[in-house]
């Protein structure tokens, strides 16, 4: 089974704001599905976190090793586009486009052997994971009202994030976790983002510091990128402090660059983003790489209905996995498949059991997201 063509598909019209200080309108691109064709008629899709502009250029690169590739073989294929394209990829896009075809190409892999891609990475330890709605903070008013759309929709985690969290005072943020935990009760678990890869973050380990401890007053379940990305001694040293897990790795590509953190001991947790980090073939491999360090991984995914599918089918193959990311409310995610997710009433998603990821686009719902 041979790859024939791989079809750029830029998502538009319902992009959800992540947050950045200029924001983001529902017409930007941040999102670009991947449908790789073989010459026997099966079809992967995958996700990729970054535009379509910087998919194309990036295809433009990996294209010529691509063509006539294997459709069956996602690791062997993806490790030598990153190898051949070591000196103009190694992170950035075209690392995230390789994601993109990582994901796709195992959902071809699964169609093919008539198994879910779970089965297929390892085998199924769980049918069913707990999602966390993520939600941007808000004014208190906003705030409490977002809180009780989210738990109105079923969901028994939710994880607030970014902005005006962490950029005004002290005051004002306990004022916000105070005002989410009285709206949920006691029963929702509730994750605190402060949104430390925003540019020029201005807060250090002292802030993070007391303001975990502040979080663990209201019982958080963790505190995610409480600090700039690149700083791993300021992690180690809060995670030794923080009276609640520290969690971060979004950022982050390639599997190398989740070793140090890893075996460092920088976080409690580390949050892998498949759809930029290698695709699901390196996720594999540094959740593995957590679990024999006895590190917690949680798939990060502010994400389209391609990536909640992948992260499912990876926590499915874990020995321990507690939670997938679902960014709420997202057309990107309720719209572009046939099958809608259902989160049960014990706030639980289903593990698709279907051949590959278990999802099928609806091109007919497509439509209206394309450029």
């Amino acid at each position: 089974m041979k790859i024939t063509h791989v079809e750029i598909i830029p998502l538009v019209g319902a992009t959800v704001d992540g947050g950045w200080p200029q924001g983001h309108e529902k017409k930007e691109n941040l999102h670009t599905l991947l449908e790789v064709h073989t010459d026997q008629g099966i079809r992967g899709v995958g996700s990729v976190f970054t535009s379509g502009a910087l998919v194309e250029g990036a295809m433009g690169l990996l294209w010529p090793l691509l063509r006539n590739e294997s459709g069956l073989e996602p690791e062997r294929v993806t490790e030598k586009l990153r190898q051949s394209t070591f000196w103009q990829g190694r992170g950035g896009s075209v690392e995230h486009t390789i994601s993109g075809l990582d994901i796709a190409l195992w959902d071809i892999f699964g169609k093919a052997c008539g198994q879910p891609v779970s089965r297929l990475l390892g085998g199924n330890y769980r049918d069913r994971i707990k999602p966390y709605g993520s939600i941007l903070f808000d004014e208190p008013a906003a705030l409490r009202a977002k809180l009780e759309d989210v738990v109105s929709r079923g969901f028994k985690a939710i994880k607030m994030g970014w902005r005006p969290f962490g950029r005004r005072d002290r005051k004002f943020d306990e004022l916000l976790v105070r005002t989410a935990r009285n709206t949920v009760g006691e029963e929702i678990e509730l994750m605190v983002d402060a949104g430390g890869s925003e540019q020029f973050w201005p807060h250090g380990l002292n802030w993070a510091r007391e303001t975990a401890k502040m979080l663990a007053n209201y019982d958080i379940t963790w505190f995610e990128e409480a600090l700039p990305p690149d700083d791993i001694e300021g992690y180690i040293e809060l995670t030794k402090q923080s009276p609640v897990p520290i969690s971060t790795g979004e950022v982050l590509t390639r599997r190398q660059s989740f070793i140090p953190w890893i075996e460092r001991r920088a976080v409690d947790i580390i949050q892998p983003d498949c759809t930029k980090n290698g695709g699901l073939s390196e996720s594999r491999k540094i959740a593995w790489y957590a679990f024999d360090h006895n590190v917690l991984m949680v798939s990060h995914g502010w994400n389209t209905a391609i990536g909640v599918a992948a992260d499912l089918q990876l926590a499915a193959a874990q020995p321990v996995a507690r939670y997938v990311e679902y960014l709420t409310p997202c057309e990107y995610i309720e719209e572009l498949t046939t099958e809608p997710f259902v989160i049960d009433d014990d706030g639980f998603l289903k593990i698709p059991q279907k051949p590959g990821l278990g999802i099928e686009l609806d091109h007919d719902k497509l439509k209206k997201f394309r450029v």
